[in-house]
């Protein structure tokens, strides 16, 4: 029998807040993160905008000596995993540490980390090349240090699918607590990408936008959309078994109730025209929360504002959902905080939990001009109160990879 799993801790870093209150604040309040690029000189590049983690003081959370030699997507993973954890309440005292996992994903991992060591290769030989450079650029070491952050000592594992990685992690990990391998999971994605090869790179496939008008350059489904806007961050929730929760009388905040994957086995960047693999994703994560379609109130979409996915997501949703897609509430917040990579599934999962916890469902922001091929129920510019019981997150990625995931409003 399948174990009923919750969440009872969250954590975040974004474009628009340093913490769960700060991000739900500025989601509530249709704030836009995305602004001029900071970390590079960005005098040679066609793009100029990103959503980049501001004003973070590390120092709250590490001394310096403790992150000295992390990248900045495992300092990002490690502080919204610490925040997270701390939320729980949980006490590593009275736990088994053998069932206590961590799944953490990244979409590239230390990239930062080997443009410079590539510098300094090419500069000054591969004798000045670091002994932690290898460490801190591979990217399962987000999930290594939360897993020594925490003394997790049960499965420990990274998942690396693109921009769907947070959203499977956290399907996975949910996964590993439903079928009674771990009674613990932290879950969750990070990314630090904005950074001159990766931009450089995006820029180079046309996949980022290229304008200077930050109200105007991440716009999920609207007409206009021409590329996505890079973003960075961390998101990380503590999943846990139902009667382990209760036990200590923890907080719950939502309950995982479905999960599905897919993979369109198609292109290497560009979905299926017609979303099939999309929507198969998102028909098994509603099969295995044995609900029907019309039960989702709300979908959280991947929603990138680049012309070929939200155009295919909406035929996915369209076929996953048949006459209910009419009605069901769609928004992407990718328009606040830009396209965080292998970490927007799990930041935009923390929105998730927050919009049913308050019945409030976040709008896509800066949404002007209605595309006829974008013709779902898009929640535009102003957030809607509305209880929701089961509100579904999407993730899709390069290579095909296809991610959903079901929350369900907390019931005893």
């Amino acid at each position: 029998m399948k174990r009923r799993v919750v969440i009872t801790g969250l954590g975040a870093l974004s474009p628009v807040g340093n913490d769960v209150p700060t991000l739900w604040d500025s989601i509530v309040n249709c704030k836009c993160g995305i602004d001029k690029i900071t970390k590079f000189d960005t005098s040679e590049y066609k793009v100029k905008l990103a959503g980049e983690v501001k004003d973070l003081d590390v120092e709250r959370y590490f001394d310096k000596r403790s992150v000295k030699f992390n990248d900045l997507f495992t300092v990002y993973a490690r502080i919204a995993a610490k925040q997270a954890f701390e939320d729980s309440g949980i006490d590593t005292e009275s736990i088994d540490k053998t069932r206590f996992g961590v799944i953490f994903a990244t979409g590239i991992g230390g990239i930062r980390t080997i443009e410079v060591t590539e510098d300094k290769l090419q500069s000054q030989g591969p004798g000045r090349v670091s002994p932690f450079f290898i460490p801190m650029s591979i990217a399962n070491m987000a999930a290594g240090n939360v897993a020594i952050d925490l003394d997790a000592q049960g499965h420990c594992s990274s998942v690396v699918t693109a921009c769907a990685a947070a959203t499977n992690a956290i399907g996975e990990a949910f996964r590993k607590i439903s079928d009674g391998y771990e009674d613990i999971m932290m879950a969750g994605g990070c990314e630090a990408a904005v950074t001159p090869l990766s931009v450089a790179g995006f820029q180079a496939m046309k996949a980022l936008h290229v304008g200077d008008d930050v109200n105007r350059a991440s716009i999920p489904f609207d007409k206009d959309r021409s590329g996505f806007v890079m973003g960075e961050g961390a998101g990380a929730l503590v999943l846990e078994e139902y009667e382990h929760a209760k036990r200590r009388g923890a907080k719950i905040y939502a309950e995982i109730a479905g999960y599905g994957a897919t993979c369109d086995a198609f292109h290497i960047t560009a979905p299926m025209e017609d979303g099939a693999g999309g929507a198969r994703a998102m028909i098994k994560a509603l099969e295995d929360a044995s609900i029907q379609p019309s039960d989702i109130d709300y979908i959280n979409a991947h929603g990138t504002s680049t012309p070929l996915n939200d155009k295919t997501e909406t035929k996915a949703v369209k076929t996953a959902f048949g006459e209910h897609a009419k009605n069901l509430l769609i928004s992407s917040t990718k328009g606040n905080t830009g396209h965080l990579l292998g970490a927007s599934g799990a930041v935009e999962s923390v929105i998730c939990v927050k919009a049913i916890e308050n019945s409030f469902v976040p709008p896509t922001i800066n949404y002007i001009n209605p595309d006829e091929e974008c013709d779902l129920n898009i929640v535009a510019n102003t957030p809607i109160k509305k209880d929701l019981r089961y509100v579904m997150k999407n993730s899709l990625g390069f290579g095909g990879h296809n991610a959903s995931l079901i929350f369900k409003k907390a019931e005893d």
